[in-house]
């Protein structure tokens, strides 16, 4: 009978010797594993419930009607009136404040980022800093103070609540465009001035074409964080019943204020028997009108994981 190899025994322990586990890394790896999930748990029960919560109060009043009607002859509690004027006021009001933050938080993210050095580049970052802090109460007042210097007090309209969003936008742009600028390899930056490429040019060309998914990434959800403000447009958009698809002249209602108009004027006291009146209605148009502007944030979360998804710098060609 031979005896086994020294080398075969060797690998044998060894292997047994590997196999086994520390007694105190697995209770340690088990603890881990049950605090991460509870926190994910936590984390995920407020959502749930929210969104459980609106969808059983209002998917019962979200209808085609609803979705295509003002609230213009509507009083008391006819079961009647929908959210199109507030659909239109949020979409117009979002777009303009868009259509300011976007080229103001770009612009700067490029300074910052490609050209900024010294006191002034310190400067700015401390304010944008600043300004990502700021409540948005301030921003409303902000905004109805200037209108009000400039074309009277009592001024509502629809472009100063762009221009209230737009101020808490700006941080929020500039600082999701600056990561994503950073983000840029500087290889490709000395590539091309190396080839006599104007600096403009390369921001223009290489920089902002490689970020362009994480830009827009970032545009999207600040467009998001922004479209669900209360306290600026009440101030100084205002409250209306009709449909005004004009930005620059009267008051406009928007989601997130018709959402809490219609909450604030609680239940509708009903004569008995009468058919024709709804206790409940003005809470059922509060919560239908909360699913679409929760839909709406969904749909724009969407658009930007598209953008990332078909803007990526792989698949840029």
């Amino acid at each position: 009978m031979t005896a086994p190899a020294v080398g075969t025994t060797d690998n044998v322990e060894l292997r047994a010797l590997l196999r086994q586990v520390d007694p105190r890394r697995h209770r340690t790896d088990r603890v881990m594993r049950v605090l991460i999930t509870g926190a994910f748990v936590v984390a995920m029960l407020p959502l749930v419930s929210v969104t459980w919560t609106v969808l059983a109060n209002g998917f019962e009043r979200f209808d085609g009607y609803f979705l295509t009607h003002s609230m213009r002859g509507v009083f008391g509690g006819m079961d009647a009136g929908g959210i199109y004027h507030a659909i239109v006021g949020t979409l117009e009001v979002t777009l303009f404040a868009t259509l300011i933050s976007v080229p103001i938080g770009l612009l700067t993210a490029i300074y910052l980022v490609e050209y900024g050095r010294g006191a002034l580049a310190r400067a700015v970052t401390f304010f944008v800093d600043v300004m990502t802090g700021i409540p948005s109460i301030v921003a409303g007042l902000f905004a109805y103070a200037l209108f009000a210097v400039l074309l009277g007090p009592g001024i509502r309209m629809g472009a100063v609540g762009s221009v209230a969003l737009s101020v808490l936008m700006i941080p929020v742009v500039v600082r999701s465009c600056e990561e994503m600028l950073r983000l840029v390899p500087n290889e490709l930056r000395e590539a091309a001035l190396a080839l006599g490429v104007p600096r403009w040019l390369v921001v223009v060309k290489v920089v902002l074409r490689t970020a362009v998914a994480g830009i827009g990434t970032g545009i999207t959800l600040a467009i998001a964080r922004v479209i669900g403000e209360t306290a600026p447009l009440l101030i100084t958009v205002g409250v209306i019943d009709s449909i005004n698809f004009n930005l620059f002249e009267g008051r406009m209602m928007t989601l997130p204020v018709y959402v809490y108009r219609q909450y604030s004027q609680g239940l509708v006291p009903c004569t008995p028997g009468a058919a024709d009146c709804i206790t409940t209605i003005n809470y059922d148009r509060a919560w239908a009108a909360a699913l679409t502007l929760i839909l709406i944030v969904m749909l724009l979360n969407l658009l930007g994981r598209l953008i990332t998804r078909f803007f990526a710098p792989k698949n840029l060609g």
